[in-house]
């Protein structure tokens, strides 16, 4: 894949991020959501490839674009696209900080093609790759990323969905002394922020989507970071769906490479409200926005972060939602 895909991944994402941007706090979800949907894919026209969605909005019968099996792109390479037009519909809803507009990109069958149920999820960064065992404890897990990283548990930050079957995480993270961050929504960008310096977040922890536990591996796997999960069926039809996927052991551990296969993976993403690591859309006046970004590449481990300023009356209608 060539290099210049980076950029044009992040105008995907910034498309999505001003769709959507200007209806923060209104309390609808819905409208924000299919904002950014038809932001990015109108996006996507541009982008030099051939491009099948394997983790999107739903399938053919529950969303109408970017379902899985769709066809994105304007090129001849063959990839595979992962993409969270809004990862935090509430958050933008409420107008609460964290939510992202995220895409992942690799070369055909090289993405995981998880399918929507829960995931089993523990990130970190590159000091602590190798470090990190979903089978063991938690408490020793702690302290195998304290002393990669040449912390003190009690130093450590570790982000955890607040949610009733996280109430382990937390309590054991307590009892051992790491400080916690507890979210309402959106697990991506604080997995990515584990791997990125000064963003003040070592450890994602806890069960999540399977769809973003995949799109935070690509991040991951660019970082140098590191990621173990295990996918969480709820019932036979999902152990279904698992099988179908090829995992004989619906319930094994994947490891990084499991779950985004090969070096030449992207990954950008473009902040629609503040978060550690992205700033949100920002509205400066007579028809300007700024957007904060980052993109990603796997095989130069290069790194960016992208500040750009909108002049929003040149955009496409469907940038400027008012």
């Amino acid at each position: 894949m060539e290099r210049e895909l980076a950029l044009e991944l992040v105008r995907v994402t910034e498309a999505a991020a001003l769709a959507c941007g200007r209806v923060m706090g209104r309390g609808d979800k819905i409208l924000a959501d299919q904002l950014a949907v038809d932001a990015m894919r109108a996006a996507f026209d541009t982008v030099q490839i051939d491009g099948v969605v394997v983790i999107g909005e739903g399938e053919l019968d529950e969303a109408p674009m970017l379902y899985i099996g769709e066809h994105v792109g304007g090129g001849t390479e063959e990839v595979d696209v992962a993409v969270d037009p809004l990862e935090g519909t509430n958050l933008v809803a409420k107008g609460l900080n964290g939510s992202i507009a995220v895409i992942a990109v690799a070369p055909k069958g090289c993405l995981l093609h998880a399918p929507d149920m829960y995931m089993e999820k523990i990130a970190v960064g590159p000091e602590a790759k190798g470090c990190i065992d979903i089978t063991a404890p938690l408490s020793e897990n702690l302290k195998a990323v304290a002393k990669a990283k040449g912390k003190d548990i009690s130093d450590l930050t570790v982000v955890i969905l607040d949610r009733e079957r996280h109430r382990r995480y937390i309590q054991e993270c307590r009892e051992a002394g790491a400080r916690i961050k507890l979210i309402t929504d959106g697990d991506v960008a604080p997995a990515v922020a584990a791997a990125i310096g000064d963003t003040g977040v070592d450890i994602l922890l806890g069960i999540g989507g399977a769809p973003e536990g995949v799109l935070a591996a690509a991040a991951l796997k660019c970082l140098g970071g590191d990621m173990q999960a295990r996918l969480k069926p709820e019932n036979e039809q999902e152990m279904d769906r698992c099988r179908a996927m090829g995992l004989s052991d619906p319930t094994g551990v994947l490891q990084l490479d499991d779950l985004v296969k090969g070096g030449d993976v992207f990954f950008a993403a473009t902040g629609i409200t503040d978060g550690d690591l992205l700033r949100g859309v920002r509205y400066t006046g007579n028809d300007f926005a700024r957007t904060h970004s980052i993109a990603l590449r796997c095989m130069t481990g290069t790194v960016r972060f992208i500040e750009a300023t909108h002049r929003l009356e040149r955009k496409p209608a469907w940038m400027r939602q008012r």
